[in-house]
This record gives C-alpha cells, structure tokens and sequence, in this order.
C-alpha cells in the first residue's frame, strides 16, 4: 500500500511540473512570436529610412 502512494505521488509530481513546463513553453513561444513581430516592423522602419535617406543624397 505504501509503494502505491509512493507511485501516485512521483505521478502526480511529474504531471504537475509537465504541466507546468508546458505553460512556461507557451508562454516563451508567444513572448518569442511577439518579439519576432517587434523585429520585423523595427527592419522595415529602418529599411524604409535607408532608402529614403539614399534617394535624397541623388
């Protein structure tokens, strides 16, 4: 009986911190897409002042 509670309590340990790891994966794949986002305006901001900055030079 006690080796059973041992089992139920390692079970339920590890599917509590999966559950818990797989949040915090969720959380960094969308803080990742968002600063993906972020990098991707800012390059075409930028991009776009380059090529402003150079048409005025002609």
């Amino acid at each position: 009986m006690r080796a059973l509670l041992w089992v139920v309590g390692v079970v339920a340990g590890v599917l509590i911190l999966l559950g818990l790891i797989l949040e915090a994966v969720r959380w960094l794949i969308i803080i990742g897409l968002v600063a993906l986002v972020i990098v991707i305006i800012l390059g075409v901001v930028k991009g776009r002042q380059v090529m402003n900055h150079q048409t005025r030079r002609r």
